[in-house]
């Protein structure tokens, strides 16, 4: 049970983010000049799906397992930042802090990036 409790986590994050894009979504589509609710609720949709892809391939052994849960909370934590940040900016003209987006949009690039080093680099061989 312990083994698969941080992949459970992250698929449950990746359904809060999927709730939260979906609803700022909907937001977006009603509020005047709501470009950035549009592309935060974008990044949430597509990152949620790849936590989810992720969690996976590391569970079906596709995926180096450390790497592979790395790249997972990566994303989770640079959707906070990203998304986070453009929702912050839209309602109260201010983000989480400096760079936040930047800091969330590069986090997703490395977090890509990880996964891909993920799946070249073989799992370890276990006992059987």
């Amino acid at each position: 049970m312990t083994s698969t409790l941080s992949l459970r986590i992250a698929v449950a994050f990746a359904g809060l983010m999927g709730a939260c894009g979906v609803a700022l979504a909907a937001a977006a589509t009603h509020q005047a000049d709501a470009t950035r609710l549009g592309i935060a609720s974008s990044m949430l949709l597509f990152h949620a799906c790849a936590v989810v892809g992720t969690v996976l391939l590391v569970h079906q052994g596709l995926a180096r397992r450390q790497l592979g849960l790395t790249a997972a909370y990566g994303f989770i934590l640079a959707a906070i930042l990203f998304g986070g940040d453009l929702v912050l900016l839209h309602y109260t003209g201010h983000g989480l802090f400096r760079m936040a987006a930047p800091t969330g949009g590069t986090l997703f690039i490395a977090s890509w990036l990880m996964l891909a080093v993920a799946a070249l680099w073989p799992p370890r061989a276990t006992n059987a």
